[in-house]
């Protein structure tokens, strides 16, 4: 019924920064929540950051103070800024949205396919 598509992803050097972005598209009738999740090989999938529409943001401990999640609701869009970014960052980095497709608001779950975030000297 759609899609999460992420863009941003890519190489940086330890104590730099990248932006990822999310978009959703397709039938959407409204969005809950949207978030970052990360997978590193070897580690447990991690939720990184959410953001519920209206609520705050949450934070994995591991990058509070380093990392943003904010929304663009209009746009059906979900943003992770990541400053000060270190080698543990290092993952593939996936979005996730809650929602709903029409006015009976059955809740679904989507994802994306997934952006890899490398951090290295």
């Amino acid at each position: 019924q759609g899609q999460l598509v992420e863009s941003g992803g890519g190489l940086a050097q330890p104590g730099g920064s990248l932006r990822l972005s999310c978009v959703a598209s397709g039938r959407i009738f409204e969005i809950y929540d949207m978030g970052w999740y990360r997978q590193d090989p070897g580690k447990q999938r991690e939720l990184v950051a959410s953001i519920m529409t209206g609520g705050p943001a949450s934070y994995a401990d591991s990058v509070k103070g380093r990392f943003t999640i904010s929304r663009d609701n209009a746009n059906n869009a979900v943003y992770l800024q990541m400053n000060n970014l270190k080698p543990e960052d290092t993952a593939v980095y996936v979005c996730h949205a809650n929602l709903s497709v029409n006015s009976r608001r059955l809740r679904y779950n989507w994802w994306g396919q997934g952006t890899q975030v490398t951090v290295s000297s």
